[in-house]
């Protein structure tokens, strides 16, 4: 059943993408919100409180769901609604209208128009950013986008619907990210009612260990289907180089992969990422020291393509296996 919903919902949301402000996104924020503003008291266990009801809920209901339809309507219907849940927490296209808009800018020679929508992509002023450096942030935020809107999300949902858990991971995964970045959003850009530093420091340090391994499992993909040794080198002597452990797996052992120079100064954010109408990922790369390789260029654009879509065929071909082999058995 994973194979054929994964399937079913990167088609679905290649066809049509989620439109950016719909009921469901406004819905889980207003959820995150009312649950820090009725459970954040202050205290560290308070905030592991207000995390657990904000990420747990919601795949608990989406569990009970699937268990409702598989036992007492059918199988059909059970792969439907995972199609479903999968359809709202998984794809490409709901970042990948930005990578395309600067690609197709830069290729036809406009950076005033690639720097432009980089500036409304991420929030952030990108006036004076020279072209290698717009390059090398497409690539950067691009790489993570792809982590957790798709190979995140397989990850967790491929594991615990292997133990007959249907979509709870894709939602546990996602929610996990959202709260982890709407709450740290919001600290940044309000004053009436921000979630407290526990509460931050507990979504952030679960959320670190909830991607600790997808991370992992993307750089390794990207690495099978990229230059597989430089991969594997960037991964072990310069993911260091990067804040944030499992970001600087990941672009490490991108770079590797197409021999492209990543990490470098981070750029400013104008402070309203908070307002983002939707659950579209917000990475906060932030600055860091820069791996070897080539500079930037137009080109490694259309490597990242590549190196994705090759993962992604990778990881179909896997489940498709393994979907194989439990049929057989």
């Amino acid at each position: 059943m994973s194979f054929f919903a994964i399937l079913f919902a990167l088609l679905m949301e290649q066809a049509r993408p989620l439109a950016r402000s719909n009921p469901i996104h406004a819905g889980l924020r207003a959820w995150a919100l009312s649950v820090s503003r009725g459970f954040d008291a202050g205290q560290s266990h308070h905030g592991w409180v207000a995390w657990s009801l904000a990420v747990l809920v919601p795949p608990l209901f989406v569990l009970a769901v699937h268990w409702a339809l598989l036992h007492f309507l059918g199988w059909p219907l059970a792969l439907a609604w995972n199609v479903a849940v999968l359809y709202i927490t998984l794809g490409f296209r709901q970042f990948s209208h930005h990578f395309t808009g600067i690609r197709d800018a830069l290729e036809e020679g406009d950076a005033a128009e690639a720097r432009a929508r980089l500036a409304r992509w991420r929030q952030v002023d990108a006036s004076e950013l020279p072209r290698s450096e717009i390059v090398r942030h497409v690539i950067e935020y691009s790489v993570i986008s792809a982590h957790r809107h798709v190979f995140g999300v397989l990850a967790w949902y491929s594991v615990l619907a292997a133990l007959g858990l249907g979509p709870t991971g894709a939602v546990l995964y996602r929610m996990a990210e959202f709260v982890a970045r709407y709450w740290g959003a919001r600290s940044r850009a309000v004053t009436a009612h921000p979630p407290s530093a526990s509460l931050q420091r507990v979504s952030e340090y679960a959320w670190m260990v909830i991607d600790w391994l997808p991370a992992r499992l993307t750089a390794l993909s990207f690495a099978a289907v990229g230059s597989f040794e430089e991969a594997i080198e960037g991964w072990r002597f310069h993911a260091q180089r990067f804040p944030n452990d499992n970001d600087g797996v990941i672009l490490a052992a991108t770079a590797g992969a197409i021999n492209v120079r990543l990490g470098g100064e981070a750029l400013q954010s104008r402070g309203d990422a908070a307002q983002s109408p939707g659950l579209e990922v917000d990475a906060d790369i932030g600055d860091s020291d820069s791996t070897p390789g080539r500079e930037p260029e137009v080109g490694h654009l259309r490597s990242v393509v590549g190196l994705v879509w090759r993962s992604v065929v990778v990881w179909m071909l896997l489940l498709a296996l393994l979907t194989l082999a439990r049929l057989l058995g």
